[in-house]
């Protein structure tokens, strides 16, 4: 596992992302720097990567779930209901590549800015 550190706003937290070939690609994309927007309980921008569907490809995913989503070639962070939620899941817009996960996901909650930095930590 690789460790990358987020910073979106004022708010920095770092994320464990797997081996899968996804979280490959984003990693060589390293460092990004963007604009990022909010669905729900979830944040999500853009990544200069473009990744097929990978065969656990999902979209009800685990608060601190970070993922890639094809249709949109955009990394995805998930900490609650989005507006495609039934009852209190986090359920992307269509299936996700699951890349990494969160290691505090209860500051995701207080997440309030746009640009965000992603980053190899260490």
């Amino acid at each position: 596992m690789k460790a990358v550190r987020f910073t979106i706003g004022e708010t920095q937290f770092e994320a464990d992302f797997n081996r899968s070939k996804t979280a490959r690609q984003i990693l060589e994309a390293l460092p990004l720097d963007a604009s990022g927007s909010y669905w729900g309980g979830e944040f999500y921008f853009s990544v200069p990567v473009q990744v097929p569907y990978e065969k656990d490809a999902r979209d009800i995913v685990d608060p601190g779930t970070v993922a890639y989503w094809p249709e949109g070639l955009c990394l995805c962070i998930f900490w609650g209901p989005t507006p495609a939620s039934e009852r209190q899941e986090c359920r992307a817009a269509s299936r996700v590549n699951i890349v990494g996960r969160v290691r505090k996901p209860e500051v995701l909650a207080g997440l309030r800015g746009r640009r965000v930095k992603v980053e190899r930590a260490g």
